[in-house]
């Protein structure tokens, strides 16, 4: 019979090394030894998704070589004890089954040993052992043998009967950004999705599914081929390729697109660092930018739109809003065309 550990804290602050004090997110290091805590939940993990922003600067740093990025996940989580890039601050999440759980566990999603289910928070803050790297995918998903500890705080998701594992990961990793994007946008505005990736892709369809024909959907893409998609899904009413790393050009084609109106909510779903003032640029004074974009830096967005005299209200994106998971999982089911590029691109 397991022997769990007493003292526990309800957000993981038994588990932080250093700093003291700190919080497991911002810790530089955490405890990922078992047994596990009374309050705490054991997770066999099968697959990790890790953070779009951090796999980009991964397969970039080690060019673009699977074992590369394989040495770099085994390295973090060696010196962390989880999984955090330590170039983007970013992590992802991660798929897995219930392998034990604490007595003192609250269980608010009422799961049970064996359970199949996905982490909703970020592998930032999540206690991980990694015994090997089984693949490493370019959809950005790592199949692993290992371990991950979730806190009492911590909010994870059943996958459903009817999903397929892959797919479902995929979905989850950015259910924060459909239902803040439905959120944030009203009928009559112009929005400019920054991105079409699968939170890119996810944003343009719940505001579609909101506003229907009563609003403009723009988007743009670095590559062609990302660009080509979008357009061939229906969701918006333009699409360009732009450079958003290049603020002038981004500007140039949204103004051309708007005929210099520009946009009342920009939505950057990007997954590199330096689009900030492209997305200042593109809103109209007054406007909304939402950025979900992992690797947006606060300094950047707030000295950028000061330097160019833009009173722009900006939003950082968070992973969390209340039922996001089952509002993204609902959006997926309901849109055909979101639904088979998830298949497509995940699905096995």
């Amino acid at each position: 019979m397991t022997k769990y550990r007493t003292g526990s804290d309800r957000f993981g602050r038994h588990r932080v090394i250093e700093p003291k004090g700190a919080l497991p997110q911002a810790a530089t290091r955490v405890d990922n030894s078992l047994p596990i805590y009374e309050n705490e939940i054991l997770i066999n993990v099968q697959t990790l998704n890790i953070d779009s922003a951090s796999f980009r600067q991964m397969k970039e740093a080690s060019a673009g070589s699977s074992d590369g990025i394989a040495k770099q996940v085994l390295a973090n989580v060696s010196k962390m004890g989880k999984q955090q890039n330590p170039v983007t601050g970013s992590g992802g999440m991660l798929l897995g089954t219930v392998e034990e759980m604490g007595p003192a566990y609250s269980n608010p999603c009422n799961v049970k040993k064996g359970d199949r289910v996905c982490t909703l928070v970020s592998l930032t803050l999540t206690p991980l052992i990694i015994e090997r790297i089984k693949e490493v995918r370019d959809s950005e998903q790592i199949d692993i043998d290992g371990n991950a500890i979730l806190f009492d705080s911590g909010v994870l998701a059943k996958i459903p009967d009817d999903m397929d594992l892959k797919v479902c990961l995929a979905l989850l990793d950015v259910a924060g950004a459909p239902p803040q994007a439905d959120r944030l946008a009203k009928k009559g505005d112009t929005v400019y999705v920054i991105g079409c990736g699968k939170s890119g892709i996810l944003c343009a369809a719940a505001i579609r599914e909101k506003l229907g024909k009563n609003c403009r959907i723009i988007a743009s893409a670095t590559r062609e081929s990302s660009v080509e998609t979008m357009k061939s899904l229906g969701l918006v009413d333009e699409c360009f390729t732009a450079n958003a790393l290049s603020p002038a050009e981004t500007m140039d084609k949204v103004a051309k697109a708007t005929n210099g109106k520009m946009c009342d909510l920009v939505i950057n779903t990007a997954n590199v660092e330096g689009t900030e003032l492209a997305s200042v640029l593109a809103c109209r004074q007054g406007g909304k930018v939402y950025f979900f974009n992992m690797a947006t830096n606060f300094q950047k967005a707030a000295l950028g739109a000061e330097g160019v005299g833009m009173d722009v209200e900006m939003i950082i994106g968070n992973g969390y809003a209340p039922n996001h998971a089952r509002f993204t999982l609902d959006l997926y089911r309901k849109s055909a065309v979101v639904k088979k590029w998830f298949d497509d691109k995940f699905g096995e």
